[in-house]
């Protein structure tokens, strides 16, 4: 039962029931030091840092933990390759998983549109843009995907082709502006029509602008994303990349290269900046390319985190820098040019000409066993497309030598003719292609997950019986846990570094007549420690266990919010439980800090890993701790977050089986559309959260999924009708498959979900009923509805 409280905590029989614990305790358990009843919990160390919010402290650490793992990843390599160099054959066969893993973590996955290529035009902007003595240039369009298509101009020589050029030119410079057609790009202009004066076809795609994104809205607009950036979120949250798109357009034009010559056709990629990364990563996915010309682009990758932030690929630096994508291109020709790149600055990252010693060691890297030709590499101060680049990228086609480009250059024909009414088509058939994903995401989940992991589901009848018998637990729960695993490794990313001994330190930050509030410091790994604040009751008897309730704070919060900040938002909720007998928690989770935090999932996505990846090694070393004390119950710890902490709430128990069951309070939500969808009002597309996509996370797991894997343990959602965070219909409509699943494996009494005619908040009278029944504690016959 519960029982009044009394004024003194009973510190001397914690103390004794440290030392006594039965057998070698686990290393959170052990007593550390004498006790300083006044001031720390018995058996542990003081806590003697000086500053009493240690969030910037944490930040501090996490961030020094994923840099060391950045630096490490290089070196682990090795385990992801299995080269084989005893003949070519070999050694195409022992890399093909590599490039099929390249292709995936680009979005390079969706099936190609059959070949084509169409001239177009009319009266005033004919097909036939321009003509010279030597070639001819078309305005031309050709399918890559559903609704998707490559756009641009292509080169045709009078004669029959030499060979042929997918030219890739740097985002937002035009097809135009590297014919010398328009103004701009004068650098690329001699290189590309030398070329094509000496019998080369070439295809210039037209490429997604770095530009910043010009809207009226004036939310999008405070969000400062650049056209890339657009593009970028919501397909990275679908499992695709404009990285990806843009290989997928130069594909679909070998796909038609090769379909109109022939196998034996000399096919050739060349980029600038980013361009060049396209160029690259369609020759390394690609075998059927010949040669890759790489200008001002290839360098050694382990700062792509600070690159703009639609660079970002998901888990690139644990198998790949530029020297083993390099790799999958070998034996094929590989000229690299360093040369001078546009600076990119303010894109959530920057870029700059990399130093060229950098980039000299990154081609010296390249393995090559003395099988595999040894890519070319030319410097260029000057500037990209230089003579010798140019030159060794024509031989690597055929051609041997080239002619010096004559005083004859082409003229542009159209009248009217808009190259940003151009772009904006293929901007907007990329995201529409995104959106596609998303309006058909839940369909690939149910069958990817539930159907798959219980086929019966799906076997309904037309019925009119009043009930129904339900399905077998056991058969759930034995098939979900492949789709748990994935989930902490392909969803939210973990370390594979073991915890450390969790070496707590511990000071009063608190101390009333009704229970004692603690700081309490952990080591997680050696950069890393976890922080939060404890409550305990006074009135816990000796050898009486207590359930515990976590309370998590949500975005920018600390863990003092939740026990006096008196905020509407969460209600003292971990001193009110606490007075309702219950001992709490409060951890302190990494999203603090605006934009570090952000930069630290961006460092961690770099090795697979997320913002959640710190936070779930966190809570799991918390409740290790937890369970060893002998105040607490290690069978009844529950979890109970608001916003960021109620994203933590179907995150982090259904990874974590000793949170025995979790709420979920002002964050539930159609999750694929809240990330992904450009139309909802709500979605984080229009807004400065840029962390928020998870890789292809809209194809696996949405938060019906997510709760799934919470089953058989009780699950809430709290939920304010006026929460800006979501629409009441998307949070029901998503709600109501977790209330199915529970009801159909006889569970349907351990869900539900409180609506409430408020925001967001924690409204704490449903979901106190939920931690009273669940975790079995008595209420208070006083308690009042808050």
């Amino acid at each position: 039962m519960h029982r009044p409280m009394t004024r003194t905590v009973q510190l001397g029989w914690l103390l004794a029931a440290f030392t006594a614990f039965a057998g070698a305790p686990p290393a959170c358990a052990q007593p550390t030091g004498p006790a300083q009843a006044d001031s720390i919990l018995p058996g542990t160390e003081l806590l003697e840092w000086e500053e009493a919010d240690l969030s910037g402290r944490l930040m501090d650490g996490a961030h020094r933990f994923v840099e060391r793992k950045i630096a490490e990843a290089p070196a682990h390599r090795a385990a992801h390759w299995h080269r084989d160099l005893t003949s070519l054959d070999a050694y195409l066969a022992s890399v093909a998983e590599n490039r099929a893993h390249l292709r995936a973590i680009i979005g390079v996955v969706d099936e190609r549109q059959p070949p084509a290529l169409e001239r177009y035009g009319d009266e005033a902007n004919p097909a036939l843009v321009a003509e010279t003595a030597a070639y001819r240039v078309y305005q031309v369009r050709w399918p890559v995907l559903e609704g998707l298509w490559g756009c641009g101009l292509l080169v045709e020589p009078a004669a029959t082709p030499r060979g042929h050029i997918v030219w890739v030119p740097d985002a937002g410079t035009t097809p135009e502006q590297v014919l010398g057609l328009a103004a701009g790009d004068s650098q690329a202009a001699p290189a590309a029509l030398r070329l094509a004066e000496n019998g080369l076809a070439i295809l210039l795609p037209v490429t997604i602008s770095r530009a910043p994104l010009a809207t009226d809205d004036p939310q999008i607009k405070a969000s400062d994303q650049t056209y890339r950036e657009w593009i970028y979120r919501q397909a990275f949250h679908m499992g695709r990349h404009v990285i990806g798109y843009e290989t997928q357009v130069v594909l679909a034009a070998v796909d038609w290269l090769r379909a109109r010559h022939g196998q034996s056709a000399r096919i050739g990629v060349c980029g600038y900046a980013e361009g060049g990364l396209t160029a690259f990563y369609a020759a390394a996915v690609d075998t059927r390319i010949n040669a890759a010309l790489v200008s001002g682009y290839f360098d050694a990758r382990q700062a792509v985190w600070s690159e703009p932030i639609y660079r970002n690929v998901w888990g690139l630096l644990r198998e790949f820098g530029d020297a083993e994508i390099a790799g999958l291109v070998i034996p094929r020709a590989l000229i690299i040019e360093h040369a001078p790149v546009p600076d990119v600055t303010g894109h959530k990252g920057e870029w700059h000409t990399p130093d060229y010693a950098r980039v000299a060691a990154e081609v010296q890297r390249i393995e090559t066993g003395g099988l595999l030709p040894q890519p070319t590499l030319v410097r260029s101060d000057a500037g990209p497309l230089s003579d010798q680049a140019v030159e060794a990228f024509a031989a690597a086609l055929g051609l041997d030598t080239l002619d010096p480009l004559s005083e004859e250059r082409p003229a542009e024909r159209r009248q009217s003719f808009d190259p940003a009414a151009r772009h904006q088509r293929l901007f907007q058939e990329m995201e529409d292609h995104v959106q596609r994903l998303v309006q058909r995401s839940a369909q690939v989940r149910e069958q990817t997950f539930l159907l798959t992991v219980m086929p019966e589901l799906a076997q309904w009848k037309w019925s009119t019986a009043p009930s129904h018998p339900t399905h077998a637990l056991d058969t759930f729960l034995a098939g979900v846990e492949p789709f748990r695993q994935r989930f902490r490794e392909e969803a939210m990313g973990c370390f594979d570094e073991p915890l450390l001994a969790c070496r707590p330190r511990t000071r009063v930050v608190k101390d009333t007549p009704q229970w004692t509030a603690y700081d309490v410091v952990l080591d997680v790994y050696p950069e890393l420690f976890a922080w939060g604040l404890l409550v305990l009751p006074k009135d816990i008897q000796p050898g009486e266990r207590r359930p515990v309730v976590v309370c998590q704070h949500g975005r920018d919060g600390i863990p003092r919010n939740l026990l006096d900040a008196n905020t509407t938002g969460y209600r003292n909720v971990a001193a009110v439980l606490a007075e309702r007998g219950f001992v709490t928690f409060a951890p302190h989770n990494l999203y603090r800090g605006e934009d570090r935090y952000r930069w630290l999932d961006r460092k961690a996505n770099c090795v697979k890993a997320t913002l959640f990846s710190f936070i779930i090694s966190s809570h799991d070393q918390i409740l290790r701790w937890l369970d060893a004390q002998p105040f607490v119950d290690g069978s009844r710890i529950g979890f109970y977050g608001l916003s960021y902490g109620g994203e933590t709430a179907v995150r982090v128990p259904p990874l974590l089986d000793k949170y025995c069951l979790s709420i979920c309070s002002g964050d539930f939500n159609q999750w694929t559309r809240k990330v992904a969808s450009t139309s909802e009002p709500f979605s984080f597309m229009r807004t400065i959260e840029w962390e928020m996509p998870y890789w292809n996370l809209g194809h696996t797991f949405d938060y019906a999924e997510m709760a799934y894997l919470m089953i058989p343990r009780p699950f809430m959602v709290e939920r304010g009708h006026l929460d800006l965070v979501g629409r009441d219909h998307w949070v029901a409509h998503e709600y109501a498959k977790v209330r199915w699943l529970y009801t159909q494996l006889g569970l349907a009494d351990r869900t539900e979900i409180e609506f409430f005619q408020g925001g967001h908040s924690m409204r704490a009278q449903g979901t106190f009923d939920f931690l009273h029944r669940h975790l079995r504690w008595p209420k208070p016959a006083d308690a009042e509805q808050n």
